[in-house]
């Protein structure tokens, strides 16, 4: 939310490592759940289908953050665009697709913290990126078509998740890929009860995704279900682990 928790420093350095940390940053331990990280670098390398992307595919990725998983996009996409609220997430996704790389610092201890350098991964064409604030509920007109659409771990943070969905048929081309990603963590600080997805018992039993199936069903096939762990780090002794459900769905083509 602009000008809420996705602007602080506290979250911009905690997104950074999220997204770019070494694996020793992140996870300075033998032990711990090892397979969570590099989290947005997966939800691509896992669940995109290349062999289905045409030679000159398009890209969009709604709540990028700070465009880790953009670039991943872009070693498979002649065009990648991310698109997020916050601005200060989306300066920094500027600064690492201008600069390759950004110095930050995250947190060990209390005030204590550690000097460390946003780097995007070699190999990546980092011209065939470009980011801008955006709000996913209400996105610009103009956008035009995409063979893949991203949104990890945005769906449980909006408003009203509903209307950002309504809006998918016209964004993704016909055989395209919707991937969608969640840790299904409904709460009412981020979205009103009553436009939860799931998780409610104004819903009955209904869960994410079979309110997915239901909104998507007209427009979308369901073509693969993962369960994707993922490890975002507070400090060096607290940590959110969380597992997302990833599903990619398929564009239909159009009727009529």
């Amino acid at each position: 939310m602009a000008g809420g928790v996705y602007e602080t420093t506290k979250a911009l350095s905690e997104y950074l490592l999220f997204h770019y940390g070494k694996p020793g940053e992140v996870l300075p331990w033998d032990f711990g759940p090892g397979d969570a990280l590099d989290y947005p670098a997966r939800c691509v390398s896992e669940c995109v289908s290349v062999d289905r992307l045409p030679a000159d595919a398009r890209a969009l990725d709604l709540g990028c953050a700070v465009g880790r998983s953009t670039f991943e996009l872009a070693r498979h996409c002649t065009e990648a665009t991310g698109i997020d609220l916050s601005e200060r997430f989306i300066d920094a996704a500027s600064q690492l697709q201008r600069d390759g790389r950004l110095d930050y610092s995250f947190a060990v201890e209390g005030e204590l913290g550690q000097a460390a350098v946003a780097e995007v991964p070699d190999g990546i064409d980092r011209a065939r990126v470009r980011f801008e604030q955006g709000d996913a509920t209400f996105l610009r007109d103009g956008l035009g078509l995409f063979d893949v659409v991203l949104m990890a771990n945005l769906l449980d943070r909006l408003p009203c998740p509903a209307k950002c969905l309504e809006q998918l048929p016209g964004l993704v081309a016909a055989g395209g890929q919707l991937l969608i990603a969640t840790p299904c963590t409904w709460l009412e600080e981020y979205t009103p009860k009553a436009n939860w997805l799931g998780g409610s018992q104004v819903l009955g039993q209904a869960r994410t995704l079979d309110t997915l199936r239901e909104i998507l069903a007209p427009d979308f096939t369901l073509d693969a279900e993962w369960d994707l762990p993922f490890l975002i780090r507070e400090h060096a002794r607290k940590y959110q682990w969380s597992v997302a459900q990833a599903t990619r769905w398929i564009r239909l083509a159009p009727t009529g």
